[in-house]
């Protein structure tokens, strides 16, 4: 092609002299970006020649770099001509952004989901709801500058689509914020406050600062030993199984044996892989090998700590005949008040709002791969201006350290100054507009850039203005925390699809299962937000910090579980309570708010005092 590059050129009368062969290679990669032929090209270059109004007929490298520019300014204009809902991204609108300001034309650029309510929908044959109706298009004023830029973020002509919705037929009591949704003046919205939340934090620990890399062989064999004792304590204190003893001993007796799943490999488990490891207590910490072929059903994953009832008639294989994965909780209902640590003493005071409470939860990365412009967090926090939630949850990575130009070591800022500009300065704005009501949680991502890689990971250390600490909390990962008397349990490590790929089960022919509900039931049976051992390479485990932050000592009522598998809002039905009472609880996977270089998804969520009650909508950019 580059031949006929040079002939076309040549025929139009335009000489090479020197550079030759690094002209035509420009040239060429013109063509193949922007789908032009040979004779598109050297049209392009004729009206750049003349508009330039450049002397002599010899082609050279320095005019390259004007021509390209020139013909991505003329695709451009084709683009938006041709798509009259484009919006093209300039120097312009990320100064709007950064500076946060509360124009007329912003709420028409960032335009929030509220306004879907405000138009008609039709259901799609999946459930997911689109408007009918086309939305206010958008485009830049400057489209000539040199730092415009296509963005396929801002190609979407929906901003916001209602993806799924939980508990649509029941009738939630409406929030502040879906009053107000149809108000236009933005200085009413400014001026009526809402409800604020309360918020408790039930564990801390690591402390920021704290110093990692010291974990020990000990420090893991104590984690595991402790793990096996406790389901052991648990199961005999429960009454509803025999006394536990040692699997590895030979008995044709039918036993009751606790201990930890294991394989007796490097790979993944397999039927005929699977051990169990008992505690040092009562088998010395030896292993047995598991027959599982009399069981219909079971999940089974390497770290479960499980019950088994069967024999051993040989010593050196257990028959199973009965699994019991689920570890009693011996209170479900409260933690020891000494463990709880109030960020403030401003409860609401009315009694009808305890137990209600309104949120938006989404996870990072909170920018596209294709630029570090942070768009999705930009229209995430339009979308919470006009919804107006107590609760603003955001789970890392922000700073992701898998973005390509950080990978790259493209970026002239620090980790931090970028943590600081795009993250920290939008959600003081955000808190300045909504007013001391507002309230945001931030939880680090072992994918954060700027943060420790450890797990369990402390919180930032930022030091914000007197007037925002009331208003942003940084919390550690993982995190049990209450708003409203509402336990939320949350852990960014992507546990679902580690999981996911260690797991083995069976169910009855027939039998439909949901493996993803399964999946995240686990961590609610086995007491631990990463119960799995060995952990995965990526994960930074150091027990030697605090492994007691990895125990779930109740169930909560939210478990929220970001992950790259599919976005769900799902309630868990786990055991029964003190009282036999069925306990339930609501997990959420929220998904990613980027994927790639589109929008991703985000939750939004109505508590109101029960799971049969709440109301839960995924919501896709």
């Amino acid at each position: 092609m580059d031949a006929e590059i040079k002939a076309e050129f040549e025929r139009n009368g335009f000489l090479f002299q020197e550079e030759e062969e690094q002209i035509l290679q420009k040239c060429l990669s013109m063509c193949i970006n922007y789908s032009l032929s040979p004779s598109d090209l050297v049209s392009n270059w004729e009206i750049y020649y003349l508009n330039r109004q450049l002397s002599g007929l010899v082609l050279e490298s320095s005019h390259m770099d004007g021509l390209l520019l020139y013909i991505q300014n003329d695709m451009k204009e084709k683009l938006i001509k041709e798509e009259p809902h484009l919006h093209i991204y300039s120097s312009n609108d990320v100064d709007m952004l950064l500076n946060d300001e509360h124009d007329s034309n912003k709420e028409d650029n960032f335009e929030s989901p509220s306004c879907l309510h405000e138009r008609p929908f039709s259901e799609t044959s999946n459930g997911s709801s689109t408007p009918t109706t086309n939305e206010k298009p958008s485009s830049s004023k400057n489209s000539k500058i040199i730092n415009d830029r296509i963005t396929p973020f801002g190609q979407r002509i929906n901003k916001f689509v209602s993806q799924f919705t939980f508990n649509t037929q029941n009738q939630v009591t409406q929030s502040r914020s879906q009053e107000l949704e149809n108000e236009d003046d933005d200085v009413i919205r400014r001026v009526q406050p809402g409800e604020r939340c309360s918020l408790h934090i039930h564990s801390s620990q690591p402390e920021p600062g704290c110093r990692f890399m010291f974990d020990r062989v000990e420090d893991r064999f104590n984690y595991l030993e402790n793990r096996i004792k406790r389901h052991a304590l648990a199961y005999a204190a429960s009454g509803l199984h025999g006394e536990v003893t040692d699997a590895t001993l030979a008995s044709q007796n039918s036993m009751f044996a606790v201990g930890m799943v294991c394989s007796d490999g490097e790979g993944c488990l397999n039927g005929k892989s699977i051990l169990l490891q008992g505690s040092v207590e009562h088998s010395g910490g030896q292993r047995v090998r598991l027959d599982l072929e009399k069981l219909d059903q079971f999940s089974l994953f390497p770290g479960q700590v499980i019950g088994i009832e069967g024999h051993n008639p040989s010593g050196h294989c257990l028959i199973a005949s009965k699994v019991i994965d689920l570890m009693p909780y011996s209170d479900v209902t409260s933690l020891p008040p000494a463990k709880r640590q109030a960020i403030d003493h401003q409860p609401n005071s009315e009694p009808s709002m305890l137990r209600m409470l309104s949120m938006v939860i989404a996870a990072g990365p909170f920018t596209t791969i294709d630029n570090l412009l942070f768009e999705p967090l930009t229209e995430l926090l339009a979308y919470a201006r006009r919804r107006q939630p107590q609760l603003l949850i955001l789970m890392g990575p922000f700073v992701d350290s898998e973005h390509p130009e950080i990978k790259k070591g493209t970026v002239d800022r620090t980790f931090d100054e970028i943590f600081h500009v795009e993250i920290i300065r939008r959600l003081q704005d955000y808190t300045e507009f909504m007013g001391s009501s507002a309230r945001v949680i931030l939880m680090p991502s072992t994918r954060d850039a700027n943060h420790d890689f450890v797990f369990p990971q402390p919180a930032f250390d930022i030091h914000l203005p007197e007037g925002m600490k009331n208003q942003i909390a940084f919390l550690t990962n993982p995190v049990l925390f209450s708003a409203n008397e509402i336990t939320v349990g949350c852990c960014t490590v992507d546990i679902l699809k580690q999981l996911s790929s260690e797991e083995i089960s069976r169910k009855p022919a027939g039998a439909h299962g949901d493996r993803i509900g399964r999946l995240a039931a686990h961590l609610l049976n086995q007491h631990s937000y990463y119960p799995l051992y060995p952990p995965f390479e990526s994960v930074p485990w150091d027990l030697s910090l605090s492994p007691e932050a990895l125990e779930i000592p109740s169930i909560p009522d939210l478990l929220l579980l970001p992950s790259d598998l599919a976005t769900f809002v799902k309630v868990l039905t786990i055991g029964e309570g003190n009282e036999g009472e069925t306990i339930k609880c609501i997990c959420v996977n929220p998904g990613r708010l980027s994927k790639g270089i589109g929008g991703g998804t985000f939750v939004e969520i109505n508590y109101n005092g029960d799971p049969e009650s709440t109301n839960a909508s995924v919501i896709r950019i």
